[in-house]
C-alpha cells in the first residue's frame, strides 16, 4: 500500500522542483562553503570523510527500507533499478569518502542540508518505484524497452565518467602537497568539472530508464546543484591559472558551457 496518494505525490514533486529552481539561482550568488570554497563563516565543521558518510548514507538506507517493506521487492525490474540506484550510493556513501586524501573538513550546515535532500530524494525515488508506479509498469517486459536500454547505457556511461574524474582529482597531489592543480586528464581536457558532468549524465540516464517524473526531478536537482558549482570552480580556476592554461575548456558541458 502506498504511503501517500498520487495527487499528494504530484504536489510533492512540484514542490521539490520549485525548491531546486531556488537553489539553482541562489548558488550563482552564494558559494557553498565546502571543498575548494571552504569558508569558516559556514560554522562548525566535521572531518570530510565522516561528513560525507553521514550526508550520503541516509539515501542508501531510506531506499533500502522502502524496498524491503514493498510487495514488489522480488520483482525483477524494480529490483534491478533499485540495484542501479544503490550501486551509486554504495560507492558515494561507503567507498568514496575513504578514498579522499588530505584533511579537509565540511561545515555541519552543508552536511545537514545534504542529509535533508538525500532523505527527501530517497523517499521520492522509492515511493514511486515500489508503491506508486502502476502495477503493470515495471514488469519484466520493461527491460527490453528503448527507455530502459538507452537509459541504462547513459546511466553507466555517466557513472564511469564520474568515477574516472574523481580518480583524476584524487591523484593530482603527492602526499604532503597542498597546492592546487588544474586537472587535465580524461574529460578535464574539455571541462573543469568533469566529475559533475558525469553525475548529471548518470541521473539523466536514470530518469530515462525509469521514464518517471521522480527521476526527472532528481536529474533537475542534480543539474540545479552542480551547474552553478561548476561555474564557480571555472571562475576560480581562471583566476588561479589564467586564460592560457585554461585554454578552451568549458565549465561542465563539453563545447557548450
Amino acid at each position: 500500500m502506498s504511503h501517500i496518494t498520487p495527487a499528494e505525490f504530484a504536489l510533492y514533486l512540484r514542490i521539490m522542483s520549485g525548491i531546486a529552481l531556488i537553489v539553482f539561482i541562489a548558488l550563482y550568488f552564494v558559494k557553498a562553503g565546502y571543498g575548494i570554497f571552504r569558508d569558516k563563516r559556514w560554522g562548525v565543521s566535521l572531518n570530510n570523510k565522516v561528513a560525507w558518510v553521514l550526508m550520503e548514507a541516509p539515501v542508501f538506507v531510506v531506499m533500502a527500507l522502502l524496498w524491503g517493506y514493498s510487495d514488489r521487492k522480488y520483482e525483477i525490474t524494480p529490483l534491478l533499478i533499485f540495484c542501479f540506484f544503490e550501486l551509486h550510493y554504495l560507492q558515494r556513501s561507503f567507498i568514496f569518502p575513504f578514498l579522499m586524501k588530505g584533511k579537509s573538513r565540511m561545515p555541519i550546515s552543508i552536511m545537514a542540508m545534504g542529509i535533508v535532500f538525500n532523505l527527501l530524494n530517497g523517499f521520492m525515488q522509492g515511493e514511486w518505484l515500489f508503491y506508486l508506479a502502476p502495477a503493470d509498469r515495471y514488469t519484466a517486459a520493461w527491460l527490453t524497452t528503448p527507455h530502459f536500454l538507452f537509459g541504462t547505457l547513459i546511466f553507466f556511461v555517466g557513472l564511469a565518467i564520474n568515477l574516472h574524474s574523481d580518480s583524476v582529482i584524487r591523484h593530482l597531489r603527492k602526499p604532503g602537497d597542498t597546492r592546487h592543480y588544474l586537472p587535465d586528464k580524461g574529460l578535464y581536457r574539455r571541462v573543469t568539472s568533469a566529475n559533475y558532468f558525469g553525475e548529471i549524465v548518470e541521473w539523466i540516464g536514470f530518469a530515462i530508464l525509469t521514464w518517471s517524473a521522480a527521476g526527472v526531478v532528481f536529474a533537475w536537482w542534480t543539474f540545479a546543484n552542480l551547474v552553478p558549482r561548476a561555474n564557480a570552480i571555472y571562475h576560480r580556476y581562471q583566476q588561479e591559472f589564467g586564460p592560457q592554461q585554461m585554454g578552451r575548456r568549458k565549465r561542465i558541458f563539453p563545447y557548450l558551457y
